[in-house]
């Protein structure tokens, strides 16, 4: 059964910092042709002090599964696969970037592939010269773009907005005040496009509204 043909759109938040947002962008050539989607950078961090979490990086053991993971995942799906020089890294200039150039998935591709394709920390020389040549953009000026106080508000505004909507995490695909976070959950996010009614009903309807049974100290 083929999947609706209606035009269909979602707002997907990521953060370059993240290797899945990296391993998901990958797919989008392969979804639907009728899905609209709009990038939203945010800043991973400002999810992360609002829930109360560590990242995947801040925890040793994490950190390394993390890595491996995504490795071997972008191995099987024959998606180029490079760790950056160090990480976490500062994305602030990536997520800047992308803004000054509109959040268009070409320049977000862009930058996805300096970092995780081929390895460079773009808030270092290199990679930002490297990114900026990418985007057919001159180095200086691009630090230029990124430092106007309207590129500065629009991620802050993107970030608020992904707080106000309940997403915890990146990747985060958003639609119809429903979440889907992580690479693992595209699947489950195109089968909602299908039928959303089926997460609305019978079992999916009842674990929505499970009580805590203990809550945890903290």
């Amino acid at each position: 059964m083929g999947r609706n043909p209606a035009i269909r759109s979602a707002d997907w938040y990521f953060d370059f910092i993240s290797p899945y947002a990296y391993l998901q962008f990958c797919r989008f050539d392969s979804l639907p042709p009728n899905l609209r989607i709009a990038c939203k950078p945010v800043l991973f961090a400002a999810l992360l002090g609002r829930w109360g979490h560590k990242g995947p990086a801040e925890i040793p053991a994490k950190r390394l599964h993390t890595y491996r993971f995504c490795k071997w995942y972008a191995d099987r799906a024959g998606i180029a696969f490079t760790m950056p020089p160090a990480h976490p890294f500062n994305p602030l200039p990536a997520l800047r970037l992308a803004i000054a150039a509109g959040s268009g998935r070409e320049a977000v591709g862009a930058i996805f592939d300096v970092i995780w394709g081929e390895g460079f920390d773009v808030s270092q020389d290199e990679g930002w010269r490297r990114v900026c040549e990418r985007l057919d953009m001159n180095a200086d000026d691009a630090s230029h773009r990124i430092a106007a106080p309207e590129v500065k508000s629009a991620l802050h505004a993107n970030s608020d907005e992904a707080l106000a909507r309940g997403v915890f995490g990146v990747p985060t695909f958003a639609v119809d005040g429903e979440l889907f976070w992580g690479d693992d959950s595209t699947d489950m996010f195109l089968d909602y496009l299908d039928a959303p009614e089926r997460f609305r009903s019978g079992e999916m309807a009842r674990i929505a509204a499970v009580p805590i049974g203990q809550a945890r100290k903290l």
